[in-house]
């Protein structure tokens, strides 16, 4: 039985689509490696690196909408950046142009009208202009004290009218201008984290110390507590353990659940813990990531971390806490 089945024509258009923008993206890679578009860029990261303002990011229409996500990017990733919609611009928000701010126009014509209003406003106060553009010789091309020269590629529309290949390269290009920011600034996920605290990247940017429980919440007893002093220790904390800290407050040793059913029946529960605790407890540091925190606890088969610092207790987290902010289990 012949089992080939031949692709549908849907799949065959998704796949010249796949194909044509695939070969827009080459020409962009091959342009940046010229000196052209190459030195363009360069001088627009440096002009946006080192910039005492913002960066203000417009486009019309489809442009438009990438421009938006290219704001977007650099906002949540260090770069402060605005979308300014040209219509707007030439009806009041012109304001928001500071002439310490550089503005990164997204035209793929270069004779987008609407962004016209913002050339003068740019010349005539001195903001630094940097233009997206397939057509340098435009008039969004000589407006540009930057021109970010793209290649002229085919639309992947069968029509040659609708923006595809075009806008894809645009949003390549924004991305590559973010991630260079991302690289020139240092900027690291703990700062990826303080800008984007919500959702499931916000999870797995957490730390143990955003979520671990402290002061009186932890369980602790010193060395000469006994069995029962640790045993209700442990039913007033609810995590199943103690800590055992020395007079420094240094973790030297755990007593658990199970430490207790194995001492109950044996011995006298007035004797000292230290004799019963467990030595050397698996603990973790409150900077570490909570993804990181529940390797450990999968690794060494427990559900609960002592948190210390320089040997010192500050603090205790349970599977539980983790598994709450949508972080799986592995």
């Amino acid at each position: 039985m012949n089992l080939h089945v031949a692709p549908s024509p849907h799949r065959l258009s998704a796949l010249r689509t796949l194909d044509i923008e695939i070969e827009g993206l080459v020409a962009l890679k091959d342009a940046l490696t010229s000196p052209g578009l190459g030195k363009s860029l360069e001088m627009a990261i440096h002009a946006i690196a080192t910039t005492s303002g913002r960066v203000v990011v417009t486009g019309m229409g489809k442009s438009g909408h990438v421009a938006r996500k290219i704001a977007a990017t650099m906002r949540s990733t260090g770069t402060s950046a605005l979308f300014l919609h040209p219509g707007e611009a030439s009806h009041g928000d012109l304001g928001v142009i500071s002439p310490g701010d550089v503005v990164l126009a997204i035209t793929w014509s270069g004779e987008t009208r609407e962004l016209n209003d913002i050339f003068h406003y740019c010349r005539h106060y001195g903001v630094t202009l940097v233009v997206a553009t397939a057509q340098p010789d435009s008039t969004a091309g000589r407006a540009a004290d930057i021109c970010l020269s793209l290649p002229q590629v085919r639309e992947a529309c069968p029509n040659a009218l609708a923006p595809t290949s075009s806008t894809t390269l645009q949003l390549v290009l924004g991305d590559a201008l973010a991630v260079a920011l991302i690289e020139a600034r240092g900027f690291s996920p703990n700062d990826f984290r303080v800008f984007h605290p919500g959702g499931r990247l916000g999870a797995l940017l957490a730390t143990v110390n955003d979520v671990m429980g402290t002061g009186d919440a932890v369980p602790r007893v010193s060395t000469s507590t006994s069995i029962m002093g640790a045993t209700i220790e442990m039913n007033r904390k609810r995590y199943g353990c103690t800590a055992v800290v020395d007079d420094q407050d240094r973790l030297v040793g755990a007593f658990t659940d199970g430490d207790l059913r194995r001492c109950i029946t044996v011995y006298d529960l007035k004797e000292d813990i230290a004799r019963h605790m467990s030595l050397n407890p698996v603990s973790i540091d409150p900077d570490c990531l909570c993804s990181e925190a529940l390797g450990v606890m999968n690794e060494n088969a427990v559900s609960v971390l002592f948190v210390t610092r320089q040997d010192r207790l500050v603090g205790i987290i349970h599977m539980h806490d983790i598994v709450k902010l949508g972080i799986e289990r592995s």
